[in-house]
């Protein structure tokens, strides 16, 4: 058993596969030299220094799990049963392929000393000095980029970020959910330049700080330029494998994580898979479906107890981001719904998005309402039929807004 990862998702492969019974040999292969770690603290506590590392409380020596560290994954041949790595060809029985994904750089900045990326543990040790500097640029007013600017601020950094769309979070919220938080930047002391598309950053010279240069010709000097413009999946190293990859380049997995490959699985944010729930493949690159999906694999690969049916993977999609004082969570998929309801005041520091299908709830955001959050996440995955009046009502609990 090989898995290729050692993220999350690739790690808790791993952990759910000695869990549910699989007693061969089990190796873990991840391209990084460090040992597997999460992610989530990097943009918090590692960012801030506050915590050294995020590296997984997990024995893998006991646990009889192979680590092989600082080796990349090149290629596959399923044919053969073939995994080619940086050392060398690795046989294999199943694998899975658990490579998460990668940032997008920005054009023409690869080199350019000063530009940093926020992926990996090297990333954050790298960006740490960036937060005594005295301003920094941050390019996307994503969740990643809210984020940094939220460390930022609270170092005693000045920022500005600039977003190429009108508003923050623009791919990953309609509009009218997204402004309120617009605000959220200038009182935590951020400038927020929105329609702001970059056109090159230019290095700086003898102690010169950098220069971000956008299309109106405005030049934004800084000590450090931190960009935040999304991910894609981290596929591109299975270019002639002849494993099925969809549009955004993402392994296409079926309800049971299995790839189109024989005895290949993918999971996490590498992978999309079909949602009955939602009536749509779905792509989630979040800390929840690489915790969740593993356990998927695992079933798939050990086997299900006699006389049970495999159950399908279709979980109700989970994030949370920390920005600005705010605690920010997001459970379901919201571009079905017919009807949007607000709870409590946008303008004050707690309040909720519902979004409805034919009054069943499919889709929250709460801001600062985690109650909200965990009993709307279980009327999700009910399918409740709810009470729109009784919903629009900030005071009562969701659960007592059924129908």
């Amino acid at each position: 058993m090989v898995v290729v990862g050692a993220g999350m998702a690739g790690v808790q492969t791993a952990v759910a596969l000695r869990e549910q019974g699989f007693t061969g040999t089990l190796t873990l292969i991840g391209a990084e030299p460090h040992q597997p770690y999460d992610r989530p603290p990097l943009s918090k506590a590692v960012l801030l220094g506050t915590a050294e590392g995020s590296a997984f409380d997990v024995d893998f020596e006991a646990l009889g799990i192979t680590l092989r560290l600082g080796c990349e994954a090149l290629g596959v041949r399923p044919g053969e049963h073939l995994l080619d790595t940086s050392e060398g060809p690795v046989p294999y029985d199943a694998l899975v392929l658990a490579t998460g994904a990668e940032p997008v750089r920005l054009p023409g900045t690869d080199g350019v000393p000063g530009v940093h990326l926020l992926r990996t543990l090297d990333d954050a040790e790298r960006l740490r000095p960036v937060l005594a500097g005295r301003h920094g640029i941050v390019v996307g007013a994503g969740w990643i980029g809210a984020e940094f600017a939220t460390a930022a601020r609270e170092a005693g950094c000045a920022v500005t970020v600039v977003e190429a769309a009108g508003r923050p979070l623009a791919d990953a919220l309609p509009a009218e959910v997204a402004a309120p938080m617009t605000a959220w930047y200038a009182e935590a002391g951020a400038a927020l330049r929105t329609h702001a598309r970059v056109e090159r950053v230019e290095p700086g010279e003898s102690g010169e700080p950098l220069r971000v240069v956008l299309d109106d010709g405005t030049r934004l000097p800084a000590d450090a330029v931190v960009v935040g413009i999304g991910a894609r999946p981290s596929t591109a190293w299975l270019a002639g494998s002849g494993i099925a990859l969809g549009g955004h380049g993402e392994v296409l997995a079926d309800d049971l994580l299995r790839t189109s490959a024989p005895d290949v699985h993918a999971v996490g944010d590498c992978a999309s898979f079909p949602s009955a729930r939602y009536g749509e493949r779905l792509l989630v690159h979040h800390w929840d479906n690489a915790l969740q999906g593993p356990r998927t694999v695992a079933a798939d690969i050990v086997g299900a107890p006699a006389g049970e049916t495999p159950a399908a993977y279709d979980p109700v999609p989970y994030f949370w981001s920390e920005q600005f004082g705010r605690f920010v969570q997001y459970a379901g998929h919201h571009t079905a719904a017919d009807t949007v309801l607000w709870r409590g005041d946008r303008t004050g520091p707690a309040w909720t998005v519902c979004w409805l299908r034919e009054n069943r709830l499919v889709a929250l955001l709460a801001v600062g309402r985690p109650r909200d959050l965990a009993q709307g996440k279980r009327l999700i995955q009910a399918g409740t039929t709810m009470d729109p009046v009784l919903l629009a009502d900030p005071a009562r609990p969701l659960k007592g807004a059924t129908a």
